[in-house]
């Protein structure tokens, strides 16, 4: 008896195990059970991780200035050799040297005047710098009301499925439209999350270098103020 005992036990754990590989779900075959709005999700996605590249590359390249650099152009000045320090800021795709060369172009005016034109040139690259930054924004906060939305929307199709099934109401109905339902709600959340770390990075970094960009155009402006001999 109890070896019959052990083969119905054998024999049922060899027909659930097929059962159990059957119920696992690959990524794709998940996100696929979202419907539409995963397609407006992976699209979203695709822009928050160009617009995060394209940042992070260009403020990469914007910090990338030799140390000397300021040490060079005082030099330069100083000697009168104005053409080649508006060379060596041409050097640099950096817009640290971009606002020096803008208060090179001016100098035999007004410091006022200097001062003023390397701000404005300032503002500029500020605004340069940051353009893109609402649509990550946007992202990181639409994405998860994106997702919510396809829960809710899944939810009312899972219960409307249950009113019009009558007698014949199962279990799986219900089951079923609810993870179905749940998968846009992840694939929300994690584009979200995705784009909010993004751009607070991206802001962080921004900032380093706008903190450099003044701190470059408070020691150009002394350096007009030094006698020519020093």
């Amino acid at each position: 008896m109890i070896f019959n005992l052990l083969q119905v036990v054998d024999t049922t754990l060899v027909q659930a195990a097929p059962v159990q590989q059957e119920m696992k779900l690959s990524l794709i075959d998940l996100a696929s059970k979202g419907g539409w709005l995963m397609i407006i999700l992976l699209i979203l996605s695709v822009i928050a991780i160009y617009i995060f590249g394209n940042k992070w590359w260009m403020i990469h390249k914007a910090g990338q200035i030799d140390r000397n650099f300021m040490k060079d152009i005082h030099d330069l000045i100083h000697d009168g050799k104005i053409k080649s320090a508006t060379e060596l800021c041409q050097r640099y795709d950096s817009p640290v040297a971009r606002l020096v060369e803008k208060g090179i172009e001016r100098i035999g005016r007004p410091l006022q005047d200097i001062q003023t034109a390397v701000e404005n040139m300032g503002n500029v690259e500020v605004a340069r710098l940051e353009k893109g930054l609402p649509m990550l924004a946007t992202i990181a906060g639409g994405a998860p009301m994106i997702g919510f939305l396809g829960t809710v929307t899944g939810m009312i199709e899972a219960f409307f499925r249950m009113s019009t099934a009558g007698n014949n109401i199962d279990i799986t109905l219900l089951s079923g439209g609810i993870y179905e339902a749940m998968v846009t709600t992840v694939g929300g959340l994690f584009v979200g999350i995705i784009a909010y770390f993004g751009y607070n990075y991206l802001t962080s970094q921004i900032s380093n270098l706008v903190f450099k960009m003044e701190s470059t155009t408070i020691e150009f402006i002394d350096m007009l103020h030094e006698p020519a001999g020093k």
